[in-house]
């Protein structure tokens, strides 16, 4: 990958250089200097698995629970990424014409309620892992284990609530090769604050120019900006339209591009 091996330098957040492309079509903004990465963070929802179909059944039955039309996938999609409660609060204020802040409290405590039952009952109902991504996580797992390999953590920083996530992760053999997986009920705040990346950057002795946050939108950029530390986005996930106004540093179409992003270069 080009940059690979070169100085480390520190990610910035000014307007991104043009992309300069690989061989594999994986687009460099700003080089990751990946011989130093210590600790590799994790989107879930549009970066590991593709939820939508169940957020979407689950956000839909709450709406019809409560008297309401149901939405249309996309829209519901639309609106993942910043936590669940955002989730509901957005379909409630589309189904009833209302804006967010406008939301009935009562309606909505109680819609929240039943979505996160209904979720927790179907959360792997269509879920299901991308791609590449057992193959690309087994790989870098590898490269860590390996002798002389580089010596890193991987982790999951998600906005969905921690129970599901580890849930999800687990029942789909993900769960095994992360150090730690947190939600958006982990900490006092969600997702692009900073707070759940320097706790897993403090939890193993990673500086920021040895972090990368791996995520399909721009709450993971704003993430890895606002801790000093690097990014990876997706275009294939839920918010792929997100990363032009917050381009990361790194931008791939498949997970199994991961490996090769963000793999050492060999020496010689």
């Amino acid at each position: 990958m080009a940059g690979r091996g070169e100085p480390t330098a520190e990610p910035d957040s000014g307007a991104p250089e043009a992309a300069r492309y690989t061989g594999d079509m994986i687009r460099v903004y700003r080089p990751i200097p990946a011989a130093q990465l210590k600790l590799l963070v994790f989107d879930l929802d549009g970066t590991l698995i593709d939820s939508a179909q169940d957020l979407c059944n689950s956000v839909n039955a709450s709406l019809t629970e409560y008297g309401l039309e149901a939405l249309p996938d996309p829209r519901i999609a639309g609106f993942v990424g910043n936590g669940a409660p955002m989730l509901i609060r957005r379909s409630l204020a589309l189904a009833t014409g209302t804006e967010i802040e406008q939301v009935d409290e009562e309606l909505f405590n109680k819609a929240y309620a039943f979505f996160l039952q209904y979720y927790r009952e179907h959360k792997l109902d269509f879920t299901y892992a991308y791609d590449g991504v057992l193959d690309a996580l087994k790989a870098l797992h590898t490269l860590h284990d390996a002798p002389g390999g580089a010596a890193r953590k991987m982790a999951v920083l998600t906005n969905k609530p921690v129970r599901p996530a580890r849930g999800i992760c687990e029942g789909l053999g993900l769960a095994d090769y992360f150090l730690h997986i947190y939600g958006g009920d982990s900490f006092a705040v969600k997702k692009p604050d900073p707070l759940g990346l320097r706790t897993l950057m403090e939890e193993t002795g990673a500086r920021p120019e040895q972090t990368v946050m791996i995520g399909d939108s721009k709450v993971d950029v704003e993430t890895a900006r606002n801790a000093g530390a690097w990014s990876v986005g997706c275009t294939f996930g839920f918010g792929p339209h997100t990363l032009v106004e917050n381009p990361p540093d790194v931008l791939v179409d498949t997970a199994s591009e991961w490996t090769e992003a963000l793999k050492p270069a060999a020496e010689g």
